[in-house]
């Protein structure tokens, strides 16, 4: 069998993503800092530490592909992108942390032909698939929204450290994306609220602006388009930013909580419009259909280019959604 890394996999995505490898055929390899917790399963494990660089070297021998799962990313993707490509293998992350993405960005550009995908996850990699597919033969455009429908938003230890550390990176300061770039400001006034029209069932919801995601970094690393933004329902906000927010709730054996979500994509350029909407269950569970597919795709030589690139710029966006079909309604 073909030996697929997943660090961080017994993080809570790092689950779902080890689950959806041995799905496909492939034999995961389990990496993380806590032996007792890679043995649990009974799958082929390493130690690995992302403050370790001999360990990571280890731990990647014999793999043919890296899925990091271990955030925050900020700590973990350059430490694994660098052993990945010192191994020669294809990097794959489910970062939805804006500066660790930035980051991959700029300093893995010359990666020697290695392909390396970050935000391949429900933020940043699903967004950017959309966007690209409603581009269709438009080679740019004046805007393009991402309305995030959540029924509701239930965050993993991993997420809640994740945002710990981008505040901390953002010193109190928001982020955008406006004149095509990213823009840093301080604002003391609450996130703008606004009435959202989502397709049937979800309908109309308040939604926050400058909620900014990791769609902000993926969209335009290819595609040229001076504004986007995203949106958060209002709701889902509040479970997030919750002082005793719980993480998810598992409703099946599959582990998926009964979380689903809508994504909503209007692309627009001078009078004319696009859009685009996917809807499906569970955000992390989705993230592991994401990663492992790009995988496939990469070691089938299914990509567009090589290199550090996101979704949309590495694959077909409208062929890799339509893989998606059992996970993914898309209108």
């Amino acid at each position: 069998m073909v030996s697929v890394a997943v660090f961080g996999a017994y993080g809570h995505t790092g689950r779902f993503v080890v689950a959806e490898l041995m799905s496909r055929g492939f034999d995961p390899l389990l990496l993380g800092r806590d032996a007792a917790r890679l043995a649990a399963p009974g799958l082929p494990w390493r130690v690995a530490s992302a403050d370790d660089q001999a360990s990571l070297d280890a731990a990647l021998a014999g793999a043919v592909a890296v899925i990091n799962c271990a955030g925050p990313f900020a700590s973990t993707a350059a430490p694994v992108i660098s052993a990945a490509l010192r191994a020669g293998i294809p990097y794959v992350d489910v970062a939805a942390e804006i500066e660790a993405n930035v980051d991959t960005f700029t300093h893995f550009a010359e990666s020697a032909g290695v392909a390396v995908v970050p935000a391949m996850a429900f933020f940043g990699g699903l967004g950017d698939l959309l966007v690209t597919t409603a581009m269709g033969d438009w080679t740019s455009a004046d805007s393009v929204d991402v309305a995030y429908g959540l029924s509701s938003w239930h965050p993993t230890p991993g997420t809640l450290a994740s945002g710990t550390v981008s505040r901390d990176r953002r010193a109190g300061q928001r982020v955008r994306f406006t004149g095509g770039k990213l823009e840093y400001y301080v604002s003391s006034a609450e996130l703008p609220r606004q009435e959202w029209d989502f397709p049937a069932p979800l309908g109309r919801r308040t939604v926050l602006g400058d909620f900014t995601m990791a769609d902000v970094v993926t969209v335009p690393s290819h595609l040229r388009i001076p504004e986007v933004r995203t949106y958060m329902t209002a709701g889902a906000a509040a479970d997030l930013a919750a002082p005793d927010a719980a993480g998810p709730a598992a409703v099946d054996d599959s582990g998926q909580s009964a979380q689903t979500f809508t994504v909503d994509v209007v692309v627009r350029r001078g009078d004319d419009s696009r859009r685009i909407v996917a809807s499906g269950r569970d955000i992390y569970a989705f993230s592991a259909p994401l990663a492992v597919e790009a995988v496939v795709r990469i070691l089938d030589g299914r990509t567009r280019t090589t290199g550090v690139a996101s979704a949309g710029a590495m694959f077909d966006a409208p062929d890799f959604l339509r893989s998606l079909s059992a996970h993914l309604r898309i209108s």
